[in-house]
C-alpha cells in the first residue's frame, strides 16, 4: 500500500513538473527591429518559430525595439506583422488564426537607456506573473552595428537579465571585428557580460539546408564514402557568387571587402564542416564545435601568394558616387578573392581546398563542389558512356546551396560514385529537361532537395530556441578565423586588384591556377579594359610613399590610402599612449579635411581604445555648438555618434557662455586652459592634428590677427579674414608641446602654398611653418593632388 502510494505521488509530481514545463513562459527581444534586416529575415523568421512551437505548450511574447521614437516604429512593425506569411502546407484560415495571435504578442517600444532596459524586464516579470506562469528565459536578437553591442550588453546585463532558474540567450550578427585585435576586443568586452554559453553568433549560411546538411550527408554515406573520403580528391571548391552590392551596403563594403565580407566568415565555416573529423554523435554541439575547432589548429598559414585579387571595372566609380568621393578616386578593395588553402594533417595531406567568391561574376550561385580523381581512360566516345557504369565520367558531389540554374537547395551525387542515404526530409527530384549542372546533364546526378524549403534565419532562430550551439560561432573559433585571416589581410593591404568588367564579358580573365602552394592568374596579361589611352592602374601606382617634408617625415598617398595609413597611425599613438599612462589626449582640427578620418576612425577601428580617450578641439568657430559651421558640430556628426566615447571625455571649447558668443569677459579661452592644464599632463597632448589653409594659417591662428604665436597663453581669441570672424585657438606654444603633431594636407588647391612653404624657414606670413614641437615628432601626410598637383 505505501509503495502503491508513492508511485501515485511521484507520478502526480512529475505530472506537475511537466504541465509547469509546458506554461513556461519564452520573451524575445528583438533589437534593431525596425532596420532591413528585421524587416526582411527576423519578423518572419520568430514568426516562424511560433507556428511551430506555439501548439507544443510554450508561451511567448515578442518585443520589437530600436532608438526609433515609438509611434513611428510601432507604425513600421505593424506594417512587418501585416506582411508576414505561412508555409504552403498551413490553411488559409489557420495562417489568419495564428498571424493575428501573434501580432497581439508582439509590440514595439523605443530602447535607449538603462532606465528603458530596467523597464522593459519589470512588464515582461509583471506579464509572467499576471498569466500565472514562469519564465524560463529571453532571448535578446542583436539586429544593430557591432558598435553598439558593448552598450547594450551592459544594459542588459546590469538591468534585463531574467531572474534565477530561467536562462539568457543574446544573438550576435557579423561582422564581429575587423581583424584578430579588434576581434578580442569585441570577445572581452562582450565576455564582461555574458557567459560563453549564452551568445548565439550567427553566421547565417550556416543555416542554409544544403550546408546544414554536409555533416549529416557524410555520417549517413560512412560507407560508401570510406574509399573516397579524402584520399582520391582534387580540390574541393566551395565557390559563391553573389550580385553587385546594394548601394546601401556599399560604405560597409568598401571598408570589409570580399574576404572580410565572406571568406572569413561563410567560407571558412563551409570549409570545417567539410574537412573536419566525423564527430562520434554529429548531434552533439560540444563534439561538433571541438572537431570545427581542430581544423583550425591544422591550418597552413596564408601567404601573399596563396590569393588573387580582383575587382569589377564600375565599382570605383560607384563608390565615388554613393560614399561622395573626390572625381579622381580609386579604390583598392577586391570584389573578387580566390584563396588557396592547405591543412597540414594526415587526414588532408596534398588535398588543396580553393575558396572562390566575388560580385558581378557570371552567374549568382553558391555552392561545394568536391571532384574526385579519375585514373580510367575509355576508348569509346563520350556520346556512348553509360551515365551508372562509365568510370570516365567526372565523379563528383556537390553541394548546392542556392541560385544559379537549379535554383533551390540540392544535393548531388554522380551515379558513377555511389546512391546516397539522406534523411527523410529530403527527396529525391528531377529537374528541368535538358539543364545542364558542371558541363554534366542533371540525369548524371542522383539529385535530393529538401521536402520543405526553409529561410536560413528561420533555421537559425529554431536552433536558438532550442540551445543548439553547433550552428553557431563560438569566440574561440572566432578568434581562430580571424588568426588565420588577419595575416593575409596585412599582407594584402594595398594591392591592387585586377580589374575585371563584369558579368559574362569577364570571359578567362578571373581564371585561376595553383603550383607549389602558390596561386596565379592563368591569364597573364589582361585586356585593356578601359577605351582610350592609358593602361590600368598597376599596383605601383597605389603604394604609400615615404619621403620628407621641410626636414620632416612625409606621407603621399592617393586620398583613401592616406587616410587610412594616418588612422592607423593616430590609433598606434593611441595604444602607445594608454600602455604608458592609461589615458590618450588627441586634439583634433575641423574643417572638411579630417571628415574622411572622423569616418575611418569611427567604422573601421573597432580596436581603438576610445573609453581611454580624451579629444579636445584644437580651434572652433564663434558659433552655437549645434551650428552647422561649428567644428564641434562636424565632429559629432562624423565621429562622435559613432563610437562609444565616455561623454566627459569629449571636451568642446567653451565659445557659447552666458548666451554669448566669445564674450572676453567670460574668460572662456582661459576656462580651456585650465582644464587643459588640470587634465592633461604637462600641458603636452599625445597627438594634434592639424591641417593647413591656402593662406598657410593653421588651426585658427591667422597673420592677421597674430594673437597666440608665442607668450605663455594655452588658448586664445583670434581674428579670421573670414566669416565667421571670431574664432577660440590653442596656441603655437600649446600645439608645439605636444608629443605628436600630424599636418593634413589634401586637395590640388594647396598644391601652391606647398611650394611655397617648402621654401621658407620660420616666417610670421606662413604660420604652419611655426609648428616645431619642442621635444615631440611632426609628421606631413599628403595626398598626391596636393603634392604633385
Amino acid at each position: 500500500w505505501w509503495r502503491m502510494l508513492a508511485v501515485a505521488v511521484f507520478v502526480a509530481l512529475l505530472g506537475c513538473l511537466r504541465a509547469q514545463e509546458l506554461r513556461g513562459h519564452v520573451s524575445i527581444v528583438l533589437l534593431g527591429a525596425t532596420g532591413d534586416l528585421a524587416k526582411k529575415y527576423l519578423w518572419q523568421g520568430l514568426f516562424q518559430l511560433y507556428l511551430e512551437e506555439a501548439g507544443k505548450g510554450h508561451n511567448f511574447s515578442f518585443h520589437g525595439t530600436a532608438l526609433t521614437a515609438t509611434e513611428q516604429g510601432q507604425e513600421i512593425v505593424a506594417k512587418v506583422l501585416e506582411s508576414l506569411s505561412c508555409p504552403k502546407d498551413v490553411a488559409p484560415a489557420r495562417c489568419a488564426e495564428h498571424k493575428d495571435q501573434f501580432q497581439r504578442l508582439s509590440q514595439y517600444r523605443q530602447l535607449k537607456t538603462t532606465e528603458d532596459y530596467a523597464a522593459l524586464s519589470k512588464d515582461i516579470e509583471a506579464l509572467v506573473q499576471r498569466e500565472g506562469l514562469w519564465e524560463a528565459g529571453r532571448i535578446f536578437y542583436f539586429s544593430v552595428p557591432p558598435f553598439a553591442y558593448t552598450d547594450i550588453a551592459r544594459s542588459i546585463n546590469s538591468s534585463c537579465r531574467p531572474g534565477p532558474g530561467a536562462w539568457l540567450r543574446v544573438v550576435l550578427e557579423k561582422p564581429f571585428g575587423h581583424n584578430h585585435l579588434s576581434a578580442q576586443q569585441l570577445a572581452t568586452d562582450l565576455g564582461s557580460f555574458f557567459r560563453e554559453e549564452e551568445m548565439y553568433r550567427v553566421d547565417h549560411y550556416l543555416g542554409k539546408q544544403a550546408v546544414a546538411q554536409i555533416l549529416s550527408f557524410v555520417s549517413f554515406q560512412k560507407q560508401a564514402a570510406a574509399s573516397l573520403w579524402p584520399q582520391h580528391w582534387v580540390p574541393p571548391v566551395l565557390p559563391l557568387k553573389p550580385c553587385p552590392q546594394a548601394p546601401r551596403r556599399t560604405s560597409f563594403y568598401e571598408e570589409y571587402g570580399v574576404i572580410r565580407d565572406v571568406l572569413q566568415n561563410h567560407l571558412t565555416e563551409i570549409l570545417t564542416l567539410v574537412a573536419m573529423e566525423l564527430p562520434l554523435d554529429v548531434r552533439s554541439s560540444e563534439d561538433v564545435l571541438r572537431h570545427k575547432l581542430q581544423v583550425f589548429q591544422a591550418l597552413r598559414g596564408l601567404r601573399k601568394g596563396s590569393a588573387v585579387l580582383g575587382q569589377y571595372q564600375a565599382y570605383s566609380e560607384q563608390v565615388r558616387r554613393e560614399l561622395d568621393k573626390p572625381a579622381g578616386f580609386l579604390s583598392l578593395t577586391p570584389t573578387f578573392a580566390g584563396i588557396l588553402v592547405h591543412l597540414d594533417n594526415l587526414r588532408w595531406e596534398g588535398v588543396p581546398f580553393l575558396l572562390m567568391s566575388g560580385k558581378a561574376l557570371d552567374e549568382r550561385v553558391g555552392y561545394v563542389r568536391v571532384l574526385f580523381k579519375n585514373r580510367a581512360c575509355c576508348a569509346q566516345s563520350e556520346q556512348h558512356w553509360v551515365a551508372e557504369q562509365s568510370a570516365c565520367l567526372p565523379r563528383q558531389i556537390i553541394f548546392h546551396i542556392g541560385h544559379g540554374a537549379l535554383g533551390s537547395p540540392a544535393v548531388l551525387v554522380s551515379r558513377n560514385l555511389f546512391r546516397p542515404t539522406l534523411p527523410g526530409s529530403w527527396e529525391e527530384v528531377g529537374g528541368p529537361p535538358g539543364l545542364h549542372l558542371f558541363g554534366r546533364p542533371l540525369s548524371d546526378f542522383y539529385a535530393y532537395s529538401p521536402v520543405r524549403e526553409q529561410d536560413a534565419y528561420s533555421v537559425l532562430i529554431s536552433r536558438i530556441f532550442h540551445g543548439r550551439k553547433d550552428s553557431f560561432i563560438t569566440t574561440e573559433n572566432l578568434l581562430a578565423s580571424w588568426a588565420f585571416w588577419t595575416p593575409l589581410l596585412d599582407s594584402l593591404a594595398g594591392e591592387a586588384p585586377r580589374l575585371y568588367p563584369g558579368g559574362a564579358e569577364n570571359g578567362h580573365l578571373l581564371d585561376f591556377e595553383f603550383s607549389g602552394g602558390q596561386l596565379s592568374f592563368s591569364v597573364q596579361q589582361p585586356e585593356q579594359l578601359v577605351p582610350g589611352p592609358g593602361s590600368a592602374p598597376a599596383p605601383s601606382d597605389f603604394q604609400v610613399l615615404r619621403s620628407t617634408y621641410r626636414d620632416r617625415p612625409l606621407v603621399t598617398a592617393w586620398p583613401e590610402e592616406l587616410i587610412a595609413k594616418l588612422a592607423d597611425d593616430v590609433e598606434a599613438a593611441a595604444m602607445k599612449a594608454v600602455r604608458r599612462s592609461g589615458q590618450f589626449h588627441l586634439a583634433l582640427s575641423g574643417g572638411s579635411s579630417p571628415v574622411a578620418l572622423f569616418q575611418q576612425l569611427a567604422m573601421g577601428h573597432y580596436a581603438f581604445p576610445w573609453a581611454h580617450t580624451h579629444l579636445w578641439l584644437v580651434d572652433e568657430r564663434c558659433v552655437p555648438l549645434w551650428d552647422p559651421e561649428s567644428n564641434f558640430q562636424g565632429l559629432q556628426t562624423h565621429l562622435l555618434q559613432h563610437v562609444r566615447l565616455p561623454h566627459y571625455h569629449v571636451h568642446p571649447m567653451p565659445v557659447h557662455l552666458r548666451q554669448r558668443l566669445c564674450a572676453e569677459e567670460d574668460q572662456g579661452a582661459q576656462a580651456y586652459a585650465e582644464e587643459i592644464s588640470a587634465l592633461v599632463a604637462n600641458s603636452s597632448f599625445d597627438l594634434v592634428l592639424l591641417g593647413m589653409g591656402a593662406d598657410g594659417h593653421t588651426a585658427s591662428l591667422f597673420p592677421q590677427s597674430p594673437t597666440g604665436l608665442e607668450g605663455e597663453q594655452l588658448v586664445v581669441l583670434t581674428e579670421s579674414p573670414s566669416g565667421p570672424r571670431r574664432r577660440m585657438s590653442l596656441s603655437l606654444p600649446l600645439i608645439n608641446r605636444a608629443r605628436r603633431v600630424a599636418v593634413l594636407v589634401m586637395g590640388r588647391l594647396k598644391r601652391e602654398i606647398i611650394l611655397l612653404v617648402s621654401r621658407v624657414a620660420t616666417s610670421p606670413i606662413w604660420l604652419i611653418s611655426g609648428v616645431q614641437p619642442v621635444s615631440g615628432q611632426l609628421v606631413w601626410y599628403m595626398d598626391y593632388e596636393a603634392f604633385l598637383g
